[in-house]
């Protein structure tokens, strides 16, 4: 190795994560014929949680070569979304084609497991460069730039592996965040999240069967999420403060699931007959924002770059959008022979716009005294623009009006870093 430079083995782009996000960007940049490695630490299948996709992922998943291959799987098509009070009251279902007729209105309930090996198999066969067991310990930097990186695979054999490029899509693990110093918290969201698996639950029929569930808790103080999987599963998860959910006592995990779904009837009805498959897991202030995106020679995407509160479902929506921005800023930088952050870093004001919106709609969703069927009492005509946001349409500007009156009625101002 001469300096910081690895001269073993060499790619245009090495992508660090096999997630939706990492898959994305690699496979796209694959289809522009470039070079691209992606190193994956763990073997596929492995659990993961983040089942329900907005619909707007249909735009993606067409681009990926996706479509074909989700439309013949045996995942659960989503049609809506609804939503339960703490009294146990539902909400009329929010059906995603009443306002836009478009197949891309109907999307699926994915276990990660499955669908993020399949995204990988379709990266595979679009020519990336797939590497599962591999671990990347360092990226590599020769002054700013980055110049590639460090593995070590499942033998112990250590490789220095150069790249163009080098991205980071490592998840919540955030290597290339955590190296930098960029990671920030958002305080406005300290939040945690207990969830497990569960066989023989309750489910509608129709086309209901597939909806997701978000469920308040009747203390008002956190949310379920509940959503179907094939095999007769569903995904239940509890989300609230940390302090409420655990306690001083730091009580065990399927211990404040257990408690928490028994404290709240709209969930555990469903739950009567069923049995939990899997461990029970737990995150915990999982809500963070980055100061960049993207620096010379190396790039983020996915959680790496951010994470927002899993309300609405719209971690792999921004992980896939942000793997299309970024394979995009990525494939024109090195025709152009620029791989400076600038050139590189071009598509984060377009991201961090419907990123926005999204932290808008968490921020109303837990503002105390705030209900979306107030809002909608008082300005029906947002209801499209709502729905909108539900499914997924975040970066066009019109649908951004409904935050004008919604400012008026909550606090949907910048978070509070800590």
């Amino acid at each position: 190795m001469i300096g910081n430079r690895p001269d073993n083995e060499n790619y245009d782009v090495v992508v660090i994560g096999g997630g939706p996000g990492g898959a994305a960007v690699a496979t796209l940049l694959a289809q522009q014929d470039r070079r691209v490695l992606l190193a994956e630490k763990a073997r596929f299948p492995r659990f993961h949680i983040g089942e329900s996709l907005m619909p707007e992922t249909y735009w993606s998943f067409e681009r990926l070569g996706m479509l074909e291959r989700l439309e013949a799987s045996r995942f659960p098509r989503k049609h809506s979304v609804q939503f339960i009070g703490g009294s146990g009251r539902a909400s009329r279902p929010f059906y995603f084609q009443e306002t836009n007729p478009h197949e891309s209105s109907v999307t699926w309930q994915v276990p990660r497991d499955e669908f993020d090996a399949m995204m990988l198999d379709n990266a595979a066969e679009q020519g990336v460069t797939v590497r599962q067991g591999l671990h990347v310990s360092d990226v590599l930097f020769d002054g700013t730039q980055a110049t590639g990186v460090v593995t070590r695979a499942q033998t112990g054999v250590e490789q220095t592996i150069g790249a163009s490029v080098v991205v980071d899509a490592t998840g919540q693990g955030a290597l290339l965040a955590r190296k930098l110093d960029l990671k920030r918290p958002d305080a406005r969201l300290r939040k945690a999240s207990v969830f497990a698996h569960y066989r023989g639950a309750h489910r509608d029929s129709g086309i209901d069967e597939g909806a997701t569930l978000i469920v308040y808790t009747p203390s008002g103080k956190g949310w379920f999420w509940y959503i179907p999987l094939p095999d007769d599963r569903v995904s239940v998860g509890v989300v609230g403060d940390p302090e409420e959910l655990f306690g001083s006592d730091r009580a065990a995990p399927a211990a404040v699931l257990d408690r928490e779904i028994a404290a709240c009837p709209a969930v555990a009805e469903r739950l009567t007959r069923a049995t939990r498959q899997t461990d029970v897991h737990v995150l915990r202030d999982f809500s963070y924002r980055l100061d960049r995106l993207a620096g010379d020679g190396w790039v983020l995407v996915g959680d790496a770059g951010g994470f927002i509160d899993p309300i609405y479902s719209s971690g792999v929506f921004l992980a896939l959008k942000s793997g299309e921005f970024a394979a995009d800023a990525i494939d024109d930088a090195l025709e152009a022979g620029d791989l400076s952050g600038a050139r590189l870093g071009v598509f984060q004001e377009t991201l961090a716009f419907g990123v926005a919106a999204v932290r808008k709609l968490v921020y109303a969703f837990y503002a105390r005294g705030f209900s979306f069927a107030d809002f909608l009492a008082e300005h029906p005509e947002h209801r499209d623009n709502l729905v909108a946001l539900l499914v997924g349409d975040v970066f066009r500007k019109e649908v951004h009006e409904i935050f004008t009156p919604m400012a008026r009625m909550c606090d949907l101002g910048e978070p509070v870093s800590t």
